[in-house]
């Protein structure tokens, strides 16, 4: 399963379009927030978008977390806002050690992230429109295989 990952695009919807075009064949999108109406922007595609609001989606329906099943790994989707991951992730690991989760997909810092904590995978695409350090947005891909999960970040 090839899994695309966006967040922080902040309704830059071409920004958007050009991340999908160099996903290319996924089977799943998840985005992490800010602006979640981005993801709305793109349902009705040839794959399943899971998306949870961040602090910039205050009017929005979706909730700020979701955990999924998908290919046997649970995931723990959010933004990261209310777990203040701009100080550190202890709260989030906890929250991820609760939900017995294999992968966190979050956002907010528009930094890229792509590590293991205690057997976790932290994983932000970093801000497809808003880096923090300047330069190209970026987004993510997840596979998982029967071998494993491989992630990666590249440039939109």
């Amino acid at each position: 399963m090839r899994i695309g990952v966006l967040s922080d695009t902040h309704g830059v919807k071409y920004i958007v379009k050009k991340a999908l075009e160099r996903m290319q064949d996924i089977d799943v999108l998840l985005h992490a927030g800010d602006i979640v109406e981005d993801a709305k922007y793109i349902e009705g595609g040839k794959y399943e978008i899971y998306c949870v609001a961040g602090n910039c989606d205050a009017f929005s329906f979706e909730p700020t977390e979701k955990t999924l099943e998908l290919q046997g790994k649970k995931i723990l989707l959010t933004h990261g806002h209310t777990y203040r991951v701009k100080r550190g992730y202890g709260q989030l690991l906890l929250r991820a050690q609760e939900v017995d989760a294999d992968i966190v997909v979050f956002g907010h810092t528009h930094v890229p992230e792509n590590k293991y904590i205690e057997n976790i995978l932290f994983f932000n695409p970093g801000s497809a429109a808003l880096p923090r350090s300047g330069g190209a947005g970026t987004f993510g891909i997840i596979e998982i295989t029967d071998g494993g999960i491989c992630a990666y970040i590249d440039i939109v």
